[in-house]
């Protein structure tokens, strides 16, 4: 299977230079999309539901402190044909909104808002946005 950092590196050689969180979004949605599409995941990394939207730990730990991620230690090689035309068509959507428009998002999205239901806006958590309940959401749209 494709590491959550694959991913990160093969976004970044398509848009260049992002911030932090929108680099997390874009994986997000690109985990969301392999799932409804291809049918299975594209990484294996948790991600969970932080007061900023959807975060991939792995990824945070790496980049944290920085605003701007210029590029990331992945390889884009070990992508599959399929993983990549997937991950294309979410950069192409979502690439060219602003990390606040994704959050935003997010936000509105039952998945996040299930994972959180529990805390208060802005508190921080680590509950899990799982597999299940993207394929779930996302499918019905």
């Amino acid at each position: 299977m494709t590491s959550v950092h694959d991913v990160a590196a093969y976004i970044l050689s398509k848009l260049g230079p992002t911030s932090a969180m929108k680099l997390e979004k874009l994986v997000y949605y690109s985990q969301v999309w392999a799932l409804v599409w291809d049918s299975k995941p594209l990484f294996s990394a948790r991600i969970e539901a932080w007061a900023s939207g959807p975060v991939v730990p792995a990824l945070y730990y790496r980049h944290r402190g920085q605003f701007e991620v210029k590029t990331w230690s992945g390889n884009p090689q070990n992508l599959k044909p399929q993983e990549r035309q997937t991950i294309d068509a979410v950069v192409k959507f979502y690439g060219d909104k602003t990390p606040f428009w994704l959050s935003e998002l997010t936000h509105r999205e039952r998945p996040w808002l299930e994972a959180r239901r529990n805390l208060a806006p802005g508190e921080r958590g680590k509950e899990e946005i799982t597999l299940a309940s993207m394929v779930e959401y996302y499918s019905g749209l």
